[in-house]
């Protein structure tokens, strides 16, 4: 079954499309089928409905969106990224 991620920045261009596009990559290497979005913090309420997973990018607010969150920044900068993917991993899982 494919699982849905959402991944959001402050604008929902740059930074968290290079994230999504560095996530759906490692999914296929590991035979995750996902479908990852890219948006922005602003619309992130509408977004979420349905997703299995929220990746986040910036510190945001501590609202209870009723989805898994996990940080984004290892996924950007390379540091953690096999942990961070790791969590992932396991969130999707369920």
């Amino acid at each position: 079954m494919r699982k849905r991620i959402v991944v959001a920045c402050g604008s929902g261009v740059a930074t968290s499309n290079t994230v999504a596009e560095k996530v759906k990559d490692l999914c296929k290497k590991r035979k995750i089928e996902v479908d990852v979005q890219a948006v922005d913090f602003r619309s992130l309420k509408d977004y979420l409905k349905g997703a299995d997973v929220f990746i986040s990018i910036a510190p945001y607010d501590k609202t209870d969106y009723g989805v898994s969150t996990i940080s984004g920044i290892p996924f950007l900068t390379g540091v953690k990224c096999d942990e961070a993917m790791l969590e992932l991993e396991n969130l999707l899982k369920k």
